[in-house]
């Protein structure tokens, strides 16, 4: 039978989320790699699902393109991409590891990351060279990697200025904008609607202006803040509210920022083997100044 294409739909998330797991495992054998944190403990990819849950079907339902590809039933594979204030960024792209030289992921990335008339065009993309050659040919180039570096949370105290306050979007959100669009480019109402139901939101402000925002909870960020010179007191703060809870924390990291880095070896973090590379039709953004959502599905 042939392959269809369709539009997907949140019925279809933990059948995606499936291709999605066999792809990003099968990448990480051929590259050597743990494509995810914990990938080689069978009860952490038991529960992998319930973790993405939330991400996979807030995606499903805002992404204005998300496509599969579907043979007698079974999906296989997957391509998604989002919009916000002239930004159009491919999500995810993945097709079964017995479904790769069948020409499906042309025709996906096709109908989900078509050219537009959006101002930056933008992918968080696996080091797969496949996959990145197909982006290249969309007009899309690498500009820096970006890392995962974690720890046991540890209570840490940073002098600081900042005065941090719990998020209330009703009345932060037009800052969290102007620190969007100054950061990277763009800003993105929606994500933080969603974001802030799944996380523990807070504004950082000096002198009653809000300087900065970041999201604490099981998976970290994004955070960002005008001034570099922060990040010390920002991560000491998420980590000391992770360590009160035994927990780990951990926070992606474009290796651009370099005070965020420094924070990290400061404090004897690990990395995880895998790496992401940020795409883009041209540079924009002051990534010095941010650290990602986690997973790296978007900015």
């Amino acid at each position: 039978m042939t392959i269809h294409y369709r539009k997907g739909t949140i019925e279809d998330s933990f059948l995606v989320f499936k291709v999605f797991l066999k792809s990003i495992m099968d990448y990480g054998k051929r590259m050597n790699v743990m494509a995810i944190t914990g990938g080689n403990d069978p009860e952490k990819l038991k529960s992998l699902w319930e973790t993405r849950k939330p991400v996979f079907e807030f995606l499903a339902r805002t992404a204005p393109q998300f496509w599969v590809a579907e043979k007698e039933g079974e999906i296989l594979g997957y391509a998604r991409s989002i919009e916000h204030d002239g930004l159009q960024e491919l999500t995810e792209f993945f097709v079964s590891p017995n479904q790769q030289s069948a020409g499906i992921g042309g025709e996906l990335l096709a109908r989900a990351f078509s050219k537009s008339d959006a101002r930056y065009r933008a992918i968080i993309a696996t080091l797969d060279e496949r996959a990145l050659y197909r982006y290249m040919k969309t007009g899309v180039y690498g500009r820096f990697l970006f890392k995962y570096f974690y720890r046991n949370a540890e209570k840490v105290d940073v002098q600081t200025d900042l005065k941090i306050e719990p998020m209330n979007l009703d009345v932060h959100i037009e800052d969290m904008h102007r620190i969007d669009r100054k950061l990277i480019g763009h800003a993105r109402g929606v994500v933080h609607q969603w974001l802030i139901t799944v996380r523990e939101g807070f504004v950082y402000k000096r002198r009653n202006e809000i300087v900065g925002y970041g999201y604490v909870g099981e998976s970290h960020g994004p955070f960002a803040v005008l001034d570099d010179h922060d990040f010390p007191a920002v991560l000491a703060h998420a980590e000391s509210l992770a360590a009160e809870k035994g927990e780990k924390f951990g926070a992606s990291a474009p290796l651009v920022n370099s005070k965020a880095i420094d924070y990290f070896v400061e404090h004897k973090y690990q990395i995880e083997s895998f790496s992401a590379i940020f795409m883009s039709n041209v540079p924009f953004g002051k990534f010095e100044n941010y650290l990602s959502f986690t997973p790296e599905f978007f900015l």
